[in-house]
């Protein structure tokens, strides 16, 4: 790491593993692990109701009409506003058209809702915009209806945006945890750590000596690629806030079936690694915008290897380890030295405000 002409400030950062038994909202429980789980599951869920079927997953498959749909929302307060590969705006966009895509569906429409806070400067407002129109273009969506909302000057970074979509699922597609099965293959389709070192990096003005940038990026072609090969494909996820552990502990817990994940496999570029290493954080915990894990059939992971590579986004493609039948809902990592450790599911987050 390089001299950076102005020092972190420390005593800014939040916590990654703050307590549960606080009687208010912290940091931890936007964080994408323990403590976001257990807001859903003891405040929003019994005061909402049923679930769709299939569970809680990155976007609800639904009825309607005879068509199965997908359907997500999801916002973006990310900090700072434009970062190395990005911009909120393409979060804004990208985030709710790979949570769609991890049901099989390609998105189709769009909701952007603009939260401005008072004084923001109108020519960073458009910039916004104009992310997000090219990132929607880029994507093949369309957004085709919003709201915009003035918050007071001091509650909030500028702008926030949360964006909602829909698609249709192909027919035969049924992706979900509850299909693992041991013996599935394990793959990524790339490079991991990315954008959570981007974002910190840009945050706390750390330089390195190779730039990071974010892997912000649409998945749904890199998905049809998949799907076309075989719509067997048992689960897929984008390992966003909390990262690649936290998806794989997800799809264990809800599939019954164990992970063990070969910890060389896992794709972490060296900067990526050089930068966790100085920071102390594990690259398994960093947040992604532009990859995804899938579980495979072993019969068609060559096939479905294959076809990832094939496509930009999933030219790093690899295979990173199976499922089993030890160990229930548990992810262990077999490490280089041949020890193996426990992939926890993390508590609160290592990095805040990612997204």
């Amino acid at each position: 790491m390089s001299d950076t002409t102005a020092a972190p400030d420390m005593l800014s950062w939040t916590c990654p593993a703050p307590l549960r038994d606080r009687p208010r909202v912290v940091m931890g429980h936007g964080g994408g692990g323990v403590m976001s789980a257990e807001l859903v599951e003891q405040v929003f869920l019994p005061a909402f109701g049923q679930v769709a079927p299939g569970g809680l997953t990155d976007s609800a498959a639904v009825e309607l009409g005879g068509a199965r749909l997908a359907f997500s929302t999801d916002s973006f307060v990310v900090r700072p506003l434009f970062f190395p590969g990005g911009s909120i705006g393409d979060l804004a966009v990208n985030g709710t058209v790979n949570d769609l895509a991890m049901s099989g569906a390609r998105a189709a429409y769009l909701s952007c809702g603009m939260i401005l806070e008072e004084g923001v400067e109108l020519a960073t407002v458009g910039r916004v915009a104009e992310a997000l129109g090219a990132a929607a273009r880029t994507a093949g969506v369309r957004v085709v209806t919003g709201d915009t909302k003035v918050v007071e000057a001091g509650h909030g970074d500028g702008v926030y945006i949360n964006t909602s979509g829909i698609g249709l699922i192909p027919p035969g597609v049924d992706l979900r945890p509850q299909r693992v099965v041991p013996g599935d293959v394990v793959v990524v389709s790339g490079a991991i750590g990315l954008h959570g070192v981007a974002i910190l990096s840009e945050r706390e003005n750390l330089r390195f000596e190779v730039a990071i940038e974010s892997d912000c990026a649409a998945l749904g072609g890199l998905v049809e690629a998949m799907l076309a090969v075989t719509p067997d494909l048992h689960v897929l996820r984008d390992p966003t806030r909390g990262g690649l552990a936290a998806s794989l502990n997800e799809i264990a817990a809800a599939s019954g079936a164990g992970v063990v994940v070969q910890e060389r496999a896992v794709p972490v570029p060296p900067p990526v690694a050089s930068a966790c290493a100085v920071l102390g954080l594990d690259p398994m915990y960093v947040a992604n915008e532009g990859k995804l894990v899938a579980f495979v059939p072993r019969d068609q992971a060559d096939a479905v290897l294959a076809a990832m590579r094939a496509h930009p986004l999933g030219a790093g493609a690899a295979i990173i380890g199976e499922a089993v039948a030890d160990h229930p809902g548990m992810v262990v990592a077999r490490t280089g030295l041949g020890g193996t450790r426990v992939v926890d599911m993390p508590l609160g987050e290592q990095l805040p405000r990612i997204c």
